[in-house]
């Protein structure tokens, strides 16, 4: 599955590694200097471990608890750094989309479209997302089962692209809280698509009263381990120089310094179980 999505993917290096791949990148694009230089080094360490790197960076959050919450530096400058990250690191990108008059866009400047995961089932968007012809990953509701993504797949395999991965974000818990459902990694994977385990979003704290969504950072290893081990083909985590200063998401991020390390115990994991 890694080497099908390999051939959609221009600049997807070390597919043949037998290791896992990895999305990752800041919550949103505060600016270009800081997305270069977090690209530059993931993309340094996971050469070093031979691991396939997809850059990833929101150009707009659109799902925000508050009206003053950050949403972005404008989508066409956010949409011009990512295209530059994926020029001048030679990685690909990933970026989501909200609504169906944004495929079309973000297609011009990015490798991945990516669907979040309250929009899972939005058929307009599926399908222009598919009809771009870029990779489509798709983020599973935090109110559905594994199983229930299949009709997700059908509909952008349904509209011409057979290029499709599932990602898992946990379910709710409750009102303010997540929790991962491991049963979800190969119940996907049935469906003949690369799976990946959102270990930070997994670790939100939704809802809070102060409109600002919590975190526990400190379970990312654990997110990450288990998810290796039963099997996900990638992992999608949100990194940062400094996440207490991140404008989006720094409560649930991990730090960009702390990156390599996490991604060392990772590897041997894998190679445990191959």
């Amino acid at each position: 599955m890694l080497q099908s999505l390999a051939n959609a993917l221009p600049h997807f290096r070390n597919t043949n590694s037998g290791q896992f791949f990895l999305m990752a990148g800041p919550c949103v694009i505060e600016g270009e200097d800081m997305a270069l230089r977090i690209a530059e080094k993931v993309q340094h360490m996971t050469d070093k471990l031979q691991i396939p790197y997809i850059f990833k960076g929101s150009y707009r959050k659109a799902n925000r608890s508050r009206l003053d919450s950050y949403t972005g530096i404008g989508d066409e400058k956010a949409l011009r750094i990512l295209e530059k990250v994926g020029r001048e690191i030679g990685v690909p990108t990933v970026t989501d989309i909200h609504e169906s008059e944004e495929a079309a866009l973000a297609a011009q400047y990015v490798d991945v479209l990516q669907i979040p995961a309250f929009l899972c089932r939005q058929t307009d968007l599926l399908i222009a997302a598919a009809k771009t012809g870029k990779v489509v990953n798709v983020k599973k509701g935090q109110f559905l089962s594994g199983e229930s993504m299949q009709f997700a797949v059908d509909k952008v395999r349904q509209s011409g692209n057979d290029h499709v991965i599932l990602t898992d974000r946990g379910n709710s818990f409750g009102y303010s809280d997540l929790v991962v459902d491991f049963r979800n990694l190969p119940v996907m994977r049935e469906f003949g698509v690369p799976v990946v385990m959102d270990v930070t979003h997994s670790l939100q704290q939704p809802n809070q009263s102060s409109g600002v969504t919590g975190g526990k950072p400190a379970l990312i290893e654990t997110i990450a381990k288990a998810a290796i081990a039963v099997g996900a083909d990638g992992l999608f985590i949100e990194t940062h120089p400094t996440p207490a200063t991140a404008l989006s998401d720094g409560a649930n991020m991990l730090a960009l310094d702390r990156l390599e390390e996490l991604l060392v115990k990772l590897t041997r994991v894998r190679e445990a179980i191959k």
